[in-house]
């Protein structure tokens, strides 16, 4: 994508280092007190093995520092890779950056508000490993305003009944995917919204798992008029056949009207002994 940058090590490239076994692809925005922990906290997770892991964060436009604490992580630990945006694309766009770079056979997804508990990461490799192409968090005891999570239940129970799939938590950005279900993907995520529908809509093998859900720290992202948007992105992207039914809708809406002008010339003609 046009406007990033990206974090090396020296002149060693992606070709030159052994392919780790895990990927944890990471959207940061505005965070610059929340990577560190995360990275920490990731690291302890993740570090006793016994699995070899890599860091990517895609910085979407960050503002306030973001970055810079970043290149201070990839100085000091090789296994973190950044990504960053020139300007705000929004999270799939920096979704499809992450997962465009994965190495590993496994592939995890977060925000980076820590929300999501890094914690949880070897559980959902785990029901991977146990053969599932896709392990989506599902999140427990949810700490979101209603909001945020009525809005939510709404494009959820939209999501089910257009892909097919009967998970709870298609919202859920926590999730780990086998590399290969998401790479006959790519060239529509990143366009498309809801990264794990889009896997699934491919017929990819999933298992939920329960994740921890911490409450965001500031105001969420999610307007009233984005969850709006997202829900008719939602209508015009996985809606089976939105141009039929709309057709159908307006065919109907417009007979309705010919009749009821037809009606009323009749109707007139009678009464006037003339047309209107």
């Amino acid at each position: 994508m046009a406007g990033t940058k990206a974090l090396e090590t020296g002149r060693v490239t992606d070709a030159d280092l052994p392919a780790p076994d895990i990927s944890i692809v990471v959207t940061v925005f505005n965070e610059v007190a929340s990577v560190e922990e995360l990275y920490r906290r990731t690291i302890a997770a993740l570090d006793p093995g016994p699995r070899t892991f890599e860091l990517i964060f895609i910085d979407d436009g960050s503002t306030d520092g973001t970055f810079a604490a970043l290149e201070r992580l990839h100085a000091g630990d090789p296994r973190v890779r950044a990504v960053r945006f020139k300007r705000n694309f929004g999270q799939h766009p920096a979704m499809h950056a992450g997962l465009s770079r994965a190495r590993g056979e496994v592939v995890v997804t977060m925000d980076g508000d820590l929300q999501n508990q890094p914690e949880d990461i070897p559980r959902l490799v785990e029901a991977v490993e146990a053969g599932n192409d896709v392990a989506s968090g599902r999140r427990r005891a949810r700490k979101d305003p209603v909001g945020r999570s009525v809005p939510s239940r709404v494009i959820n129970g939209m999501l089910r009944r257009f892909t097919g799939v009967a998970i709870s938590d298609f919202g859920c950005a926590f999730n780990a995917y086998r590399r290969d279900a998401v790479e006959p993907m790519l060239g529509s995520i990143g366009k498309q919204k809801f990264t794990k529908a889009l896997v699934l809509s491919g017929g990819a093998s999933v298992i939920e798992v329960d994740v921890a859900h911490a409450p965001r720290h500031g105001p969420s992202r999610y307007s009233p008029l984005r969850l709006t948007r997202l829900a008719l992105h939602v209508l015009a992207g996985y809606w089976p056949q939105p141009i039929q039914w709309i057709g159908v809708l307006l065919g109907a809406v417009s007979s309705l009207l010919a009749l009821g002008l037809g009606i009323y010339g009749v109707v007139f003609w009678i009464g006037e002994s003339n047309f209107p």
